[in-house]
């Protein structure tokens, strides 16, 4: 259902859209227009331009892409349109947070003989000692809850088997008493 409401929500965009850029006369009710088959029309005539025309041609071979990418950076707009005293006072703005971040960079600097220890390098090597070792210990685990299950079992039968003893003691017991009869000087029950 929330796949349909979003497909159904591009839909209405892309019809208001449409009707910006078209207007009233490209919204008949019997014919369609896609914003995506005009541009196509759109591309298709200027590349056709573009070839017929020398200069353009000329153009095109002498611009290099690293020029292309460089004009399209949205920052590159930000480069030209945002003077040098806006770009200062940015500048001031963040100066606690970038003097901050200078003291971590060189706090780093100074770590770096640690981080090229051999002690970091052999990590990968260590990695798989561990993964054994990892197995092993799951292994080891499973057997000693397998262990002390058994233990609870034995302890249970020995419990079991101590009552009953002590319930049959006690009854023989009870039956040499009667047997025994009373002892001189007891009173009889």
């Amino acid at each position: 259902m929330e796949g349909r409401n979003n497909t159904e929500d591009l839909d209405g965009r892309l019809q208001i859209l449409e009707k910006r850029v078209y207007g009233d006369r490209g919204c008949k009710p019997n014919k369609t227009v896609k914003c995506v088959d005009s541009l196509g029309k759109v591309n298709a005539a200027l590349a056709n331009t573009a070839n017929k025309r020398e200069r353009v041609k000329i153009l095109h071979k002498k611009s290099k892409t690293e020029d292309l990418l460089k004009y399209l950076d949205p920052q590159f707009t930000d480069y030209i349109a945002v003077p040098d005293a806006m770009k200062l006072e940015f500048i001031l703005a963040e100066e606690d947070f970038l003097r901050t971040q200078a003291s971590m960079l060189e706090q780093v600097h100074t770590l770096q003989p640690y981080l090229d220890s051999n002690h970091i390098k052999s990590v990968p090597e260590l990695t798989t000692k561990l993964q054994r070792l990892s197995q092993l210990h799951i292994k080891q685990q499973d057997q000693n809850e397998e262990l002390s299950a058994e233990v609870k079992r034995l302890f249970e039968e020995y419990n079991k088997m101590m009552f009953l003893l002590s319930k049959q003691f006690a009854q023989w017991d009870e039956t040499l008493r009667k047997l025994e009869g009373p002892k001189p000087g007891q009173k009889v029950e």
